[in-house]
């Protein structure tokens, strides 16, 4: 099922790049990769996903993603943060695209893995959640993701029903989560 998605995915983007996303023998045209992460892949390097919301809908890109990449980079792993921009859900971001990314700020639409199609279709720029951010890693075969906090159950959430889509995607998708614990109200 997720195959023939996928499939319909790319057959009704009308979207090109230089690098494209393979995971588990599928093409997937509609994700944007850098040669770096597809070298990382290839080769069973380590890597670890980064959240992209962080940095427009938290705190300053140079305060936290900066120095989660020279960490992991010191210690032997590829650094890859997840954002999409102008509807396309990127593999890795450069410097330059982070830093738009951060200048954009709130600009930037929150994207749960439950918006992504709506922000893919409208060809507009997306800071990723911790649930798109692991969707988008598993559909590449990223098996890690580090995260500051994860969502859960808002005050309330009985009557409210706000419920962080964070823990479905928890439940149904393949990833690694490492994270700081929830984040708070």
């Amino acid at each position: 099922m997720a195959s023939s998605a996928n499939s319909r995915l790319s057959m009704t983007l009308d979207l090109s790049f230089s690098s494209k996303a393979v995971s588990h023998g599928q093409n997937l045209v509609w994700i944007k990769m850098s040669p770096e992460v597809s070298g990382a892949l290839k080769c069973g390097s380590p890597i670890v996903e980064l959240e992209s919301t962080i940095i427009c809908h938290g705190m300053s890109y140079f305060e936290t993603e900066k120095e989660l990449e020279v960490i992991l980079k010191e210690n032997g792993a590829v650094s890859v943060t997840i954002a999409i921009l102008d509807g396309v859900p990127c593999i890795y971001l450069t410097t330059e695209e982070l830093e738009t990314l951060a200048h954009l700020g709130s600009k930037a639409r929150k994207t749960a893995s439950r918006d992504i199609a709506i922000v893919m279709a409208g060809r507009e720029n997306g800071a990723t959640t911790v649930s798109a951010t692991m969707y988008l890693a598993s559909k590449v075969g990223i098996p890690v993701f580090v995260t500051g906090g994860i969502g859960g159950v808002h005050r309330h959430g009985e009557n409210t029903m706000d419920i962080s889509s964070d823990l479905t995607e928890l439940g149904n998708t393949p990833v690694a989560v490492i994270s700081a614990g929830i984040k708070s109200i």
